[in-house]
């Protein structure tokens, strides 16, 4: 499918979705938006992913160029921004379909609901989840597959990425793996799983192990894309519901080297690591006995060999096998995962 993607004013740093498509989905991106790097390109920014120009609209683009647009952003809370309209109305009146991963729907906004019928579109909202879920029933340890659940530090911090990473990795050494989608990004990049973040409280965890389900009897592993932080004062409930959902039987605790707080929640400290690793392993317990057996470090924001030395310090810090899984591969966590 040919995609743009829409990441006005956040490319690349704040766009981790249209990052994550443009790495690991099977799409031929025509262009991303950004506003504030129009006549670039992505290879400007990002060396290792799918290039393609950056133009300031969807009217820049020709209107048979494309066959979807793609919200590549999501602000905190996940809303819709009104400075996008112009640039979903085109794409509508372009005939090409609209997937977003906010948690403001497009098929229930009028205008957008009336042009897509117009021009024979679909608005997909993969964030919407599905009606038939229920609450846990515990039972998705009892399954054959080993699962490997990353989680964070704190948000943003590279869960999806190293789900990613650490799934292409194990499949590439002959291991028969899968990707349990449970947010936005992974979603839109494996075309399949539920967004936990908008799952009724009580069938969050009920929602990730009817995933762990569906999937263990086909897959011997099974990585699970963890989200939010445990310690996050927005978002720990999510943190929970998969950590409890997905009865993991390994943990991979994902961290950004420098980072000493809680991201657009600055007032609160980041615990130290070894604390993170403890509140894992202890809310885990009642439930599965999962445990932190590797960490993956985002070092993008180091140079080397400052880089590999902060790689070595985090693994110091967790007394376990650590990388960064872009910059160094995943060979020295992989070990300690795959059994």
């Amino acid at each position: 499918m040919r995609v743009a993607i829409l990441a006005h004013e956040r490319f690349p740093d704040r766009a981790k979705t249209a990052l994550g498509v443009l790495r690991y989905a099977d799409h031929d991106v025509v262009a991303v938006l950004d506003r504030s790097n129009a006549g670039r390109r992505v290879s400007d920014f990002v060396p290792d992913v799918q290039d393609a120009r950056i133009v300031a609209s969807m009217a820049d683009i020709e209107p048979d160029a494309v066959d979807a647009l793609l919200i590549g952003i999501a602000p905190i809370g996940g809303d819709f921004d009104e400075t996008w309209r112009d640039d979903v109305r085109t794409a509508l009146e372009y005939g090409c379909d609209v997937i977003s991963g906010l948690h403001y729907f497009l098929g229930e906004d009028d205008e957008f609901a009336r042009l897509a019928a117009d021009h024979d579109c679909e608005l997909r909202d993969v964030r919407k989840p599905p009606d038939d879920l229920t609450v846990s029933e515990g039972v998705a340890g009892d399954g054959d597959a080993e699962v490997i659940l990353t989680v964070g530090t704190d948000c943003s911090v590279g869960k999806m990425t190293t789900t990613m990473e650490l799934a292409r990795a194990a499949r590439e050494s002959g291991y028969d793996a899968a990707v349990i989608p449970t947010g936005q990004t992974g979603i839109l990049i494996e075309d399949w799983g539920i967004p936990i973040d908008r799952v009724i409280g009580d069938f969050a965890a009920g929602a990730v192990e009817s995933m762990i389900l569906e999937r263990g009897a086909d897959h011997d592993y099974l990585f699970v894309e963890g989200q939010g932080s445990i310690v996050h004062p927005a978002y720990s409930a999510v943190t929970c519901g998969i950590l409890h959902g997905s009865m993991a039987d390994r943990l991979v605790l994902c961290h950004e080297a420098g980072r000493e707080a809680i991201h657009g929640y600055e007032s609160f400290a980041l615990p130290t690591i070894p604390t993170y690793v403890d509140l894992y392993e202890r809310l885990a317990e009642p439930v599965a006995a999962s445990r932190v057996v590797a960490g993956a470090l985002n070092t993008a924001g180091l140079e080397d060999p400052a880089a590999r030395q902060a790689v070595d310090d985090y693994a110091d810090s967790l007394d376990a096998p650590a990388t960064d899984v872009l910059r160094f591969g995943t060979d020295a966590v992989l070990e300690a995962l795959i059994r």
